[in-house]
């Protein structure tokens, strides 16, 4: 009876061994960011830069997503967190947008505005010179594939077009990049870690109006 016991106590143990196990190791492979679909909005930080994009959790296609309005407005939701790229270099997320931005050179200071954005963020402390920054945008007047300087700060943001002028509105699109080789590609730098996420629907330069809707965000080792 007593060997019986043993044997099961071993055997209990060894099952939430596997079980830590393999728990960590989907840990380690997926980095949540944004959690919408959970109505999460934990850890995000509203930033202003001219006027205030309207950030809500609403029910879209039937699931939990974070709707940005803006109308003349440019302001961002930024959640501070470092991402070892080295583990988990694939950023992911689904975005959709009711419409372009017409009549704006998106390479210029008074086209630079987005339908959409998503960005990662290196953090240069107190040498902000040393700060760069990787912007996926929802293009409205480039092709898709293409990359540029941001206007403002051409050497440390670069744009590149997830969806261009040729991607319909009002249709969800999945996204999944690798930051890391990004970095490399446009920086020509091999960076390893990246320390903050945003999201950013603006239209304050071009005085227009647009709405987009972000799903979840999260970083994959594949």
């Amino acid at each position: 009876m007593i060997g019986d016991t043993s044997l099961m106590l071993k055997q209990i143990i060894q099952v939430f061994t596997l079980a830590l196990i393999s728990g960590n190791a989907i840990a380690a492979d997926k980095v949540p960011v944004g959690d919408f679909s959970a109505g999460n909005l934990s850890g995000w930080e509203q930033k202003s830069f001219s006027g205030t994009t309207s950030y809500n959790i609403v029910s879209d296609s039937g699931r939990k997503a974070l709707k940005a309005s803006s109308n003349k407005t440019a302001s961002g939701l930024v959640r501070k967190i470092k991402v070892d790229l080295n583990k988990t270099p694939f950023l992911n997320w689904s975005w959709k947008v009711d419409g372009q931005l017409k009549g704006l050179n998106e390479q210029s200071k008074a086209g630079d505005d987005y339908a959409a954005r998503v960005y990662v963020i290196i953090d240069g402390g107190l040498f902000p010179w040393n700060s760069k920054a990787l912007n996926y945008v929802w293009s409205s007047n480039q092709n898709r594939g293409a990359s540029w300087g941001n206007a403002y700060l051409p050497k440390n943001a670069k744009m590149t077009a997830v969806r261009g002028q040729q991607d319909r509105a009002g249709v969800w699109q999945k996204e999944k990049r690798n930051v890391k080789q990004d970095f490399k590609t446009l920086y020509g730098k091999n960076l390893t870690k990246i320390d903050a996420v945003a999201v950013m629907t603006d239209t304050d330069n071009g005085k227009g109006q647009v709405t987009a809707v972000y799903g979840d965000i999260f970083f994959t080792a594949q």
